[in-house]
This record gives C-alpha cells, sequence and structure tokens, in this order.
C-alpha cells in the first residue's frame, strides 16, 4: 500500500500540473475546470473539519457557501453600480477588492456558523442533520424572495473582482489565488488536526461522556468546529461567485450541500486530501459522462455506494489501506 504523505503529495502535484499543462496546449476550459474543482474541495475542507474532526453530519452547509457567494456579490453589484449599502443610520461603499470581499465572507459566513450551531447542537444524530437542512431551506427561500439582488433569477457581475499585482480575469492567474487559499485551508486542517483543540474535538466526537469527566465542555468544542468550518465555507463560495460571476439561490439549495458531503466520504472523511480527490472525481464524472448522458449521476452514486459498503476510508483508505473514522 502506498503512504498517506505521498498520495497528499502527488494530489497536490497533480493538481497544480493539469492547469500548467493547459496553459501550454491553450485548454483555457481545463484551467476553468480545475479551479472549479479547487474551490469545492475548499468548500469541502470546511465541511471536513466539522465533519471528519468533529462527527456533525451537516446538511445545511451550503448555508454558508451561499452566505460567502451573496457576499462577493452584494459588494461588487454596489461597487459596479455606484450605490452606497444602506442600513439606514449609515451606508457603506461597495467593493471590488478580494481580500475585502473574502474578509466580509469569513465574518458573514463565521456568525451565521455560531447562531445556526448554537441551536443545532442542542441535538444530535438525525435531529441534528435535519436542523442544519431546515436552516438552508429557509435560506434558500429567502434569497428567491430577496427582489432587490435579483431574487429567483440570481445576481450577475460584470467584471471579476481584482487582487493587487494580479490579473483575475487570466484563469490561470485566478486558479492560483483559489489554488493557494486551499493550501492554507488545508494547512490549517492539519494544524487544527494535531492541536490540543482537535485532539479533545475528536475525542469529543468518539464519546462526549469522557470528554466532559476530564472538564471539558463538547458542545462548545464543536461549536467552534463549526464556526470554523463555515468560515472557511464561505470563502469558497465568494470564490465560487467570482469564477462565474454570478450568484444565485442555488448555491443555498440543499443538493449543494449533499455534493459537499458526497465529496468528502469519496475521498474519505477525516482525512486531508479527502475532499481534494473528491472534488476532482466529482468534475472528472461531471465533465466527461456529463457530456454523454443526462444520467451520469448514477455511476456517481454507484461510486457512493461501492465506497460506503467496501471502502470506509474513502479513495485515500482504498490506496493507504487505511480506514477512515468512524462518524
Amino acid at each position: 500500500m502506498i503512504g498517506e504523505r505521498y498520495v497528499n503529495g502527488a494530489v497536490l502535484i497533480g493538481l497544480i500540473a493539469l492547469p500548467l499543462w493547459a496553459l501550454s496546449a491553450d485548454e483555457v476550459f481545463t484551467i476553468t475546470l480545475t479551479t472549479r474543482a479547487a474551490i469545492l474541495a475548499l468548500a469541502a475542507v470546511g465541511l471536513n473539519i466539522a465533519l471528519g474532526i468533529g462527527g456533525m453530519v451537516s446538511f445545511g452547509h451550503a448555508v454558508f457557501f451561499g452566505l460567502g457567494g451573496y457576499a462577493m456579490g452584494i459588494l461588487a453589484f454596489h461597487a459596479q453600480t455606484f450605490s452606497p449599502l444602506d442600513f439606514g443610520l449609515f451606508a457603506l461603499p461597495g467593493t471590488k477588492s478580494m481580500p475585502v470581499i473574502w474578509l466580509v465572507a469569513t465574518v458573514v459566513s463565521a456568525f451565521a456558523a455560531w447562531i445556526i450551531g448554537l441551536l443545532s447542537l442542542r441535538t444530535a444524530g438525525v435531529y441534528f442533520i435535519m436542523i442544519t437542512l431546515a436552516f438552508g431551506q429557509m435560506f434558500f427561500y429567502f434569497a428567491i424572495s430577496w427582489g432587490a439582488y435579483g431574487g429567483e433569477d440570481g445576481l450577475s457581475i460584470y467584471v471579476r473582482n481584482s487582487f493587487v499585482g494580479l490579473d483575475t480575469l487570466m484563469p490561470i492567474q485566478f486558479f492560483g489565488l483559489c489554488f493557494a487559499l486551499l493550501c492554507l485551508a488545508l494547512l490549517l486542517q492539519w494544524r487544527l488536526r494535531r492541536s490540543p483543540f482537535g485532539l479533545a474535538l475528536n475525542a469529543a466526537r468518539q464519546s462526549t461522556e469522557r470528554v466532559q469527566s476530564v472538564g471539558l465542555n463538547p458542545r462548545q468544542l464543536k461549536l467552534l468546529a463549526f464556526v470554523i468550518s463555515g468560515a472557511i465555507t464561505g470563502v469558497a463560495g465568494a470564490l465560487f461567485a467570482d469564477l462565474n460571476r454570478f450568484v444565485s439561490p442555488t448555491m443555498f439549495s440543499w443538493q449543494l450541500s449533499g455534493e459537499l458531503i458526497i465529496l468528502t466520504i469519496i475521498g474519505g472523511v477525516g482525512r486531508l486530501m479527502g475532499p481534494v480527490i473528491g472534488a476532482a472525481i466529482f468534475i472528472t464524472l461531471e465533465h466527461w459522462l456529463g457530456g454523454l448522458t443526462d444520467f451520469w449521476h448514477v455511476w456517481l452514486g454507484t461510486i457512493l455506494l461501492a465506497i460506503v459498503l467496501f471502502w470506509r476510508g474513502g479513495v485515500i483508505g482504498l490506496l493507504t489501506g487505511k480506514e477512515g473514522p468512524h462518524v
């Protein structure tokens, strides 16, 4: 079997090599596909912190993805229309600066994760799943009725937002930004898992009673992990909206939450590179099989079924011979 570190290194090298090859071959669409995979992987890394380390099966992570997307869309919309955001007592200008947008997306998503986590973590198991799903549907229908920002039709942004020193309209440069943020999130997950907090969170996932017996609060540990998870997913949502220059209520849909869970399971729950491998497989199936048949999800479901029944560690577990954590 292959060591997990070698698998992780090969995945990162492959993720860099593919768009570089596409650049030399003038395959711009391949760069865009790789960028989409990197963004979905970033969102799944956020979910993996809650699911893989904390054992929280969230079916509402699209809330944070959508909030990040709408944070980008609203700020960019007001910047391109030269109209301020009116909060009644004060007004703020829009912006096309990516770092500012990422900061807003992080804060808004983290705050939403804190509120949702406070309520959802009063339950466990299927009840936790259903409450997170309910929050996702609430935000979805709110976005549909939000006529000021497109409602059901969504909101278009004319020009991609800016980053100092880069031309973000160049696909390879925008990919570089997304890849850098993905690497930062992976580093954060790696450090988090090995920190005292990560060890306590992992213990809370396995046995809340034992964690309580040593004076720790499992709910607070999980809430902090949920907030970190939501913040990372929110940044991914902002990047996804920037990639498409469009934001719509579908970013809040339960289908997207399900896709993020599927990505994580296929790659390997709790594995560092699990979300990256899962996103790569998902995008590959969507692109190649989607061009052949409208029923490509059947093959995705077959892969998911095989992993759940036979390869509990996902693709990484299959390659390394090690099972992942039991959620």
